[in-house]
């Protein structure tokens, strides 16, 4: 399992419901893209966090301090990634935005959560740095069992963690349905579509 994320900052006066209908009418091209394990298409509004719909800023419960685009993507396969950052796909978003900076850790774990059937609305990002003095192999196994425990929460529609090895940073994304993501989870984004052919296959538990 391979992460991959790129983020496209807008101006603080970009109408975000170009995003929106960018989402609505190309997401589901990914749909039953080989290779893809899934991809959650997120945002977040600069003044604003997740909310219960677009429509109800009230809800949300943490600012952003900016406009972003930032879909998220679990590869089941490194040539569903190299096809897709190859292709047309990801040609599109260089065309239109420019060409982004790509993320990309390796897969530890993967997990679904209580409410795996839920349609998720919310996605939290938690980036934690590994200190040089801690053990490598300790601190992942560590962060694998704590990942495990964390996803049996409420709301949790699927978590995973991954490692980069050259800045020595764990990442977890975690979906939650609807806005039920607690507060101190890190960066909130909304979940605009959710592309997930291959999530079945993903498996669950520690990636080997």
């Amino acid at each position: 399992m391979h992460a991959m994320q790129y983020e496209i900052t807008l101006p603080a006066d970009y109408d975000m419901e170009i995003i929106r209908r960018r989402v609505a009418t190309r997401g589901h091209l990914l749909d039953a893209f080989p290779g893809l394990g899934l991809k959650a298409y997120l945002i977040r509004e600069r003044g604003d966090g997740p909310s219960e719909s677009p429509s109800s800023p009230s809800a949300s419960a943490s600012d952003s301090p900016v406009n972003q685009y930032a879909p998220f993507y679990l590869w089941a396969t490194p040539e569903g990634m190299n096809s897709f950052l190859w292709g047309p796909g990801f040609q599109g978003i260089v065309d239109d935005f420019g060409r982004p900076v790509v993320q990309h850790w390796t897969g530890l774990s993967y997990e679904e959560g209580p409410a795996a059937a839920s349609v998720p609305g919310t996605a939290t990002r938690r980036r934690t740095p590994l200190g040089e003095a801690v053990p490598p192999g300790a601190a992942v196994a560590d962060a694998v069992t704590r990942h495990a425990r964390d996803a049996r929460r409420d709301g949790v529609v699927a978590s995973a963690l991954a490692v980069d090895p050259r800045h020595w940073e764990l990442l977890t994304l975690t979906l939650w349905a609807g806005a039920e993501a607690p507060a101190d989870e890190g960066e909130r984004f909304q979940v605009l579509h959710l592309s997930a052919p291959g999530r079945a296959g993903l498996g669950a538990g520690r990636q080997r």
